[in-house]
């Protein structure tokens, strides 16, 4: 059975003092320090609490009244015909005097649901949406006529509301499956915030001019043209425009007091607010003042357009100083990696809730938002908007009534395992129904250095048993902080370590000790591989991270054959902590490491602390043949050819053997897939930006240091060094000869 984890209920905060706090209604609109909350109720009351991908948000309080129909579920509120009639505020003046009093409990109902939001009865259960929302299923008309109310959405609403109301936050980052309705919602949240906004402008970009402009005439304006007289102010110039959407003078937003005012049409105050679009370009919008920014298929800018150069510049136009004064609505599913997709997923990853500088925002200021296809997939969620996630035991119908009798996630597996013949076909089938986050990023396959068809065979079949896969997050201490002693490993979900395998007892910490110099237990049964550097600090403040993987080989201890056991990728404050934490899990794990000496650091510090005998000499030399410097701190140089060569033949051999699918139907059992993904986009010109390549195949070849050595010519023959390259198309890889 499927486990959602998009959403939970959290209880961060004691009942007792939810309920005082609510008797005087002190909780107040937005971010709420001391409980690390945000807080989207308007009332001074708030309910339950939830977390959506790390942010934590405090809902309103259930009401005593909960607005409710005979079906029990969504349905559009009737306009009163009698309404209906009337398109503007000069309508309703002229409206006669006696017959104005019976509605203005109606409107005044209308603008606390659109600023408080709604509460209503779905399927029994008191159901809250936002304001945002509620003018989106009530009060917008989209290219079926009314929206249906899906869960999916209540909970984006639910989401962009934290977003508003978070003074931190520059608006929401959204990676989306096709046909989820961002485009409907942004549109007719632009026109909610506009028409209640004065003297701001909102502007709508998208992955091309032609995209933006289409949105705006065909999303944006019959939105606003569809409004009810008491929301719509009265706009400038033509009726369906094609550039500008302007509410100005005489235009209004109306309330109770404005309409039941005998004012004259010159007394009446305008907006002065303007909803546009642009055409796509780093520097749109550049130098103005925004409300609102809508970025439409974001994931999508191909070059020389770039979402992260454009991001830099709009981001101003949001603040005023440190003070944000507007927001950004982002959303797209995302292209091939290098038609764009790459750009939004530094975007996306940037904008992580749970990362944050000290001011309290994300490296982007926006917060990422991802909901899996299985929450909004068309013809798979029933008359009440929940998704069918598994298939029905009993009768289960659409809001058209037809009967859904599987469920979603058994049609989209259905549907990839009929593409599996054609790697790039699924991959874009990924990509525009996203299960998780790594199906969203999935790159072309194109000729790749590696085999990719097992390397995503391998990061699919992880994603799907991960709950089963048995690797920890945690960190390696000293026992009782005293060094050289006794390691252990603790687990911790801030930890920079994951570990997969943790040896017996009896092997844990064995080390021999030769003329006063350490050496590891262990060496039999494995070696590590590390990336090193050497500066704690850089000018931009980035810099590659510290990389080290730990691979077994057969053995006859109890211990997995031929296994990435261990991940780190990491950047600690300093160089040393990074240090210390390889020379511990060397020390736990009592096996040797192969790093690459050209930068030089760990090998000295291992050295200075008497664990020179743990650092490996290049096996492709024999002792005699080293430099002074190696014969000193070990290690192998990254700048030969044939180094390099070997080192990607390695890591070649390693995929073809033990990654993605084996003949018998079981999998490999490297569960690391930000290693996987590493190899996926490697580049063998371009080595240095891939970090986890270079240490794991360092622990290959540590492995396999037999086949390197200089004495070894029958093992030679045997090594193909020229890297191959591979045809992906198809259900088996092709060599590229």
């Amino acid at each position: 059975m499927y486990e959602q984890s998009l959403v939970k209920t959290i209880e961060p905060i004691k009942k007792t003092t939810i309920s005082r706090l609510n008797k005087t209604k002190k909780w107040k609109y937005g971010y709420n320090k001391e409980n690390d909350i945000v807080v989207i109720s308007k009332t001074g009351k708030i309910g339950e609490i939830i977390e959506i991908q790390g942010l934590r948000i405090a809902l309103p309080l259930e009401p005593m009244h909960v607005h409710t129909n005979k079906k029990s579920k969504w349905q559009k509120i009737e306009y009163p015909k009698e309404l209906s009639r009337l398109k503007n505020i000069f309508d309703w003046r002229s409206y006669p005097e006696d017959q104005k009093e019976k509605w203005f409990d109606y409107i005044d109902e209308e603008f606390k649901y659109r600023d408080e939001g709604f509460w209503f009865m779905n399927n029994n259960k008191p159901t809250y949406i936002t304001g945002a929302h509620y003018m989106y299923l009530q009060w917008s008309k989209i290219d079926v006529g009314a929206p249906d109310f899906r869960e999916a959405n209540r909970l984006f609403y639910i989401f962009w509301e934290a977003c508003k109301a978070d003074k931190r936050c520059y608006g929401m980052c959204y990676l989306k499956n096709r046909r989820s309705g961002f485009s409907f919602m942004s549109s007719a949240e632009t026109v909610n915030l506009a028409t209640i906004s004065s003297d701001s402008r909102f502007g709508i970009l998208s992955k091309t001019g032609a995209d933006a402009k289409k949105m705006f005439t065909d999303k944006v304006v019959p939105i606003s043209i569809n409004y009810p007289f008491f929301f719509k102010p009265i706009q400038d110039g033509m009726d369906r425009p094609k550039s500008e959407l302007a509410y100005r003078v005489p235009a209004s937003k109306f309330t109770r007091k404005k309409i039941t005012a005998n004012e004259q049409i010159e007394d009446i105050q305008g907006l002065d607010t303007t909803i546009d679009w642009k055409n796509t370009g780093d520097n749109s919008y550049d130098g103005e003042k925004l409300a609102l920014l809508v970025h439409d298929e974001s994931g999508k800018w191909e070059r020389p357009d770039n979402i992260l150069n454009n991001w830099r510049v709009t981001k101003t136009c949001l603040r005023l100083g440190s003070r944000i004064i507007g927001k950004c609505m982002m959303g797209s599913t995302s292209n091939a990696l290098d038609k764009g997709g790459d750009n939004f997923k530094k975007l996306y990853n940037a904008s992580d809730v749970t990362k944050r500088n000290r001011n309290g925002q994300t490296k982007s200021g926006l917060y990422s938002l991802f909901i899996p296809m299985e929450w909004n997939y068309e013809g798979f969620i029933d008359e009440y908007g929940v998704p069918v996630f598994n298939s029905p035991d009993v009768d289960v119908f659409a809001p058209d009534g037809e009967l859904i009798d599987i469920g979603v996630i058994d049609h989209w597996q259905n549907e990839a395992d009929g593409l599996k013949n054609d790697q790039d076909a699924l991959n874009e089938f990924y990509r525009q129904f996203p299960r998780t986050e790594e199906h969203a990023f999935r790159d072309e396959t194109k000729n790749s250095i590696f085999n990719l068809v097992k390397i995503y065979e391998q990061i699919d079949y992880n994603q799907e048993m991960s709950r089963s896969l048995g690797v920890t997050t945690g960190n390696f201490q000293w026992v009782n902080g005293i060094k050289d002693t006794q390691v252990i490993f603790y687990p911790d979900q801030n930890g920079r370590f994951k570990v997969s395998w943790v040896p017996p007892q009896q092997l844990q910490n064995r080390l021999i000790i030769k003329n006063g110099v350490k050496h590891p237990g262990n060496e039999h049964m494995g070696s590590f591989g590390c990336d090193s550097y050497d500066i704690s600090g850089t000018v931009d403040g980035k810099g590659s991270k510290g990389a080290l993987h730990g691979l077994t080989k057969f053995s006859m201890e109890d211990a997995p054959a031929n296994s990435f056991f261990l991940e780190y990728l990491s950047r600690p404050p300093t160089a040393e902590i990074f240090f210390e934490d390889v020379l511990m899990a060397l020390v736990f794990y009592g096996m040797p490491i192969l790093a690459e000496n050209n930068k030089p650091r760990l090998l000295y510090y291992l050295r200075r602390r008497g664990y020179r005998g743990f650092s490996m000499n290049r096996p492709d030399k024999v002792w005699n043949k080293l430099s002074v410097a190696e014969k000193e701190i070990g290690g192998i140089p990254n700048s030969s050819e044939d180094i390099k060569q070997a080192h990607a033949a390695a890591i070649e051999m390693y995929i073809q053997d033990h990654v993605g699918m084996k003949q018998d139907g079981s999998f490999g059992d490297l569960y690391f897939n930000e290693l996987l993904n590493d190899w996926s986009k490697f580049d063998i010109n371009k080595r240095t930006k891939f970090d986890a390549t270079i240490s794991s195949g360092l622990a290959i070849m540590a492995n396999n240091r037999h086949l390197y050595a200089p004495n070894a010519k029958i093992e030679k023959q045997s090594l193909n060094l020229n890297i191959s390259r591979y045809n992906n198309t198809g259900t088996n890889s092709q060599i590229i000869k």
